[in-house]
């Protein structure tokens, strides 16, 4: 990320050179707006080179400080030329510099172990520039195959965490350029002396000042004010107490003046065969940080000034020359940068739009290797370490205070878990801790998005076909017997278990419902282990005799729901919703006409029976419909004789026992006859079992509603009992019949 955020309003820009020649005009703006990013480049160079030639390289400060400004020279200069926004402005960042001071420092430690008599020098150049060469390389593969924006799907909380990470490792940087001690368990008495509580105390003032002023004001010329006047006030209060500038850099006020900025390209034999080539392993897990950082820097750079100055930029473009400049950058001994939100926007503010501001940069930072020795000699070490105190602070509280405000408080807690391991154990287990923690806070928090958008039920929302008034009677009677559920996002185990739960407790609810609508339109995919919920949506929905509907399955949803056997018996796959309400509609409209159909057959058989039709309905209205399947018992031998049965369609056997525990049937009757009627008037147990042979409709007079009949309305029960006398009457005649045959 960039050390600041936009200067002022880019389409409020001033024009400082108005009334010139328009080519002159625009290349003076150009050179003005670049030369007010220089202050930045310039001002932020200096603390990244104490930030990364920190303790047992400082030493070699010059060597850093010609590293610090090559990159800064080779960066501006090539992105200038080559990115999509002609205004850019590329230097090493905060962020990069922080996971570069990490890997140097890392390198060091490592070598020193091994070694403690070897140069560091070359090592640590040949680490920076193979990191930055590495880095290039990738930034380059991201934009030729077009998978830069991949990182965008990183978890917040994980970029987040890894950026409030360098912020907080630039904290601990700018403790070790002011008071020469590392941020250790070990090194904290020499932290809490006088003389480092007051340096520290210093760089506290500075950074809030530069908080209090810059910070709010963004004046492209006022940061080297501050830093001056710092630099001024420290020298006024060295006279005022009689320390000389030898004194106050003994004392640690003040740096060492590093001799003459050196340049020396690492590339050469003996530093490479001396390489410590088998700490490169441990040091993996800082590389990877390096290229993620100057990756992820990239892109919200580039984003941060699209939004910015209203621009669109080609990301793949910047990727791209952002990479060759990186490996050119490396080749020379240099290390990791990018485009810079701050300076990019302060040049185009003040007026910069062409690649001359590019230039300009890069043309005052190769003229600060001449300078930059001799004035980093006579700048106290609160100063930069104060502005280094600020950039670190405003990162931190960029990703710890402001974060806060957007992220869920399980993200937030993960992003705060996240920098503590980075500092704790390094970016590697930080990062893949940290995606773990992501997928994991994804997961849950994905699992409590409603999987469903809408229900509706089929009484509510029908099919666009156009149907008679007796239909729409129908539906509207008997709509609800048809169900429809909306879903959304994405189902995997969570949300599709809750999915089951809903569908379960909706069959209980609605227990008329015969079909349910699944309609994936707005789901973008379903894994394997939402099949088994399906799966179990299914079992329940069977259970009750309910038909399941897909609609708008897509071919890879459909392909998992096979290879878990949901689709199958039970289950349709209707390419619309549309059709599919037409296809239920059409089901409920066709059982309830059947039923129609039942209704009116019956009505002309009690009609014929008992020569009324209002005597008919009475009885039809006192009957309970009974559906049998074929070999299902309807009554059992010896129970209580509490009903008879009216047989509308199907056949039913009377069976009686026989040897071995068998049963024959010694009658069979048909449609439009009876069974039961004797049991029902003289209330003596069943005296055979009453079986179904085929399936079957039956319609049953209970004791109840017959007892009822004689008591309201006796012409009715009268009808009935003679009815009865006639049936009985054919029976024993057909008897009668077949015992004379037998006797023959």
């Amino acid at each position: 990320m960039s050390e600041c955020h936009g200067v002022t309003d880019p389409a409020i820009g001033f024009d400082p050179v108005a009334g010139f020649n328009p080519s002159v005009k625009r290349a003076l703006n150009d050179i003005l707006g670049g030369t007010a990013a220089s202050v930045l480049t310039v001002t932020f160079g200096l603390s990244y080179s104490l930030l990364i030639f920190a303790g047992p390289l400082s030493p070699y400060l010059s060597y850093g400080i010609t590293a610090t400004f090559v990159s800064s020279a080779v960066l501006a200069a090539i992105i200038a030329l080559g990115s999509s926004l002609p205004f850019a402005i590329a230097a090493p960042d905060s962020s990069t510099a922080a996971v570069t001071g990490i890997l140097a420092a890392s390198l060091v430690e490592r070598a020193a172990a091994a070694d403690p008599s070897a140069s560091l020098l070359s090592p640590v150049l040949i680490t920076l520039g193979l990191s930055t060469v590495l880095t290039g390389i990738v930034l380059c593969g991201l934009g030729l195959t077009r998978m830069g924006r991949a990182i965008r799907y990183v978890p917040y909380p994980v970029v987040g965490g890894f950026l409030g990470a360098t912020g907080l490792l630039i904290v601990m940087g700018a403790i070790r350029v002011i008071t020469d001690h590392p941020v250790q368990f070990a090194t904290l008495t020499r932290l809490a002396n006088g003389v480092a509580l007051s340096e520290l105390g210093a760089a506290c003032a500075m950074a809030l000042v530069l908080y209090l002023t810059w910070h709010r004001s963004r004046s492209p010329f006022g940061l080297p004010i501050i830093l001056i006047g710092g630099m001024l006030t420290a020298h006024l209060a060295f006279w005022a107490t009689g320390v000389s500038l030898d004194e106050a850099r003994a004392l640690g006020w003040t740096f060492q003046p590093p001799p003459a900025a050196a340049f020396m390209v690492p590339w050469h034999a003996d530093g490479l065969i001396h390489y410590p080539w088998l700490a490169v392993p441990d040091l993996l897990g800082n590389l990877v940080a390096v290229v993620f950082v100057t990756a992820s820097s990239t892109l919200f750079n580039t984003t941060g000034i699209e939004v910015a100055v209203h621009r669109e930029a080609n990301l793949e473009r910047e990727l791209n020359i952002t990479g060759t400049a990186n490996i050119v950058t490396g080749a020379l001994g240099g290390y990791a940068g990018c485009i810079s939100t701050s300076r990019s926007v302060l040049n185009f503010s003040s007026g910069g739009r062409g690649r001359l501001s590019g230039l300009t940069v890069a043309a005052l930072s190769l003229l600060m290797l001449a300078v930059a020795p001799e004035l980093l000699g006579l700048i106290p070490k609160f100063v930069l370490g104060g502005l280094l105190l600020y950039l670190g602070a405003d990162q931190l509280h960029k990703w710890i205070i402001e974060s806060r405000k957007r992220l869920s408080k399980l993200e937030y807690l993960s992003l705060i878990a996240i920098i503590a391991i980075i500092v704790v154990w390094g970016f590697v287990p930080g990062i893949l801790i940290g995606v773990i923690i992501g997928c994991a806070t994804f997961a849950f928090s994905a699992a409590r998005v409603e999987s469903i958008k809408y229900s509706f039920d089929g009484s509510e929302y029908r099919s666009s076909l156009d149907r008679s008034r007796d239909d729409q009677e129908v539906l509207l009677a008997h709509g609800g017997k048809i169900r429809g559920l909306n879903l959304q996002s994405y189902l995997f185990f969570g949300s599709a278990n809750r999915l089951y739960q809903h569908v379960k407790q909706l069959l209980q609810e609605r227990p008329e419902c015969r079909y349910l609508l699944f309609d994936f339109k707005l789901v973008t995919g379903v894994d394997s282990s939402a099949a088994y919920s399906f799966a179990q949506i299914k079992r329940s929905a069977a259970d009750l005799g309910v038909e399941l509907i897909l609609v708008h399955l897509s071919a890879a949803a459909e392909k998992v729901l096979r290879s878990s056997d949901f689709i199958g018996e039970g289950v349709t796959i209707i390419p619309e919703l549309d059709h599919a309400l037409e296809w239920c509609e059409n089901e409920l409209i066709a059982q309830h006409q059947g039923l129609a159909q039942e209704e009116a057959s019956l009505r002309d058989w009690f009609t014929g029976i008992l020569d009324s039709e209002d005597d008919a309905d009475e009885l039809i209205r006192r009957c309970q419909r009974l559906e049998v399947d074929a070999g299902e018992i309807i009554v059992q031998a010896g129970d209580p004789a509490d009903s008879m049965h009216f047989i509308l369609d199907g056949r039913v056997g009377i069976m009686v026992p026989a040897e071995d525990d068998r049963t024959t049937r010694v009658r069979s009757l048909g449609r439009y006859t009876t069974i039961g009627e004797m049991g029902l008037v003289s209330q003596t147990p069943r005296s055979a079992t009453i079986q179904a042979e085929v399936d079957s409709v039956l319609y049953v007079l209970n004791t109840l509603q017959f007892d009822a009949i004689k008591d309201e309305d006796p012409a009715l029960s009268h009808k009935l009992l003679t009815y009865f006398v006639s049936i009985m009457a054919e029976r024993l005649t057909f008897a009668n019949r077949t015992i004379a045959v037998l006797r023959r």
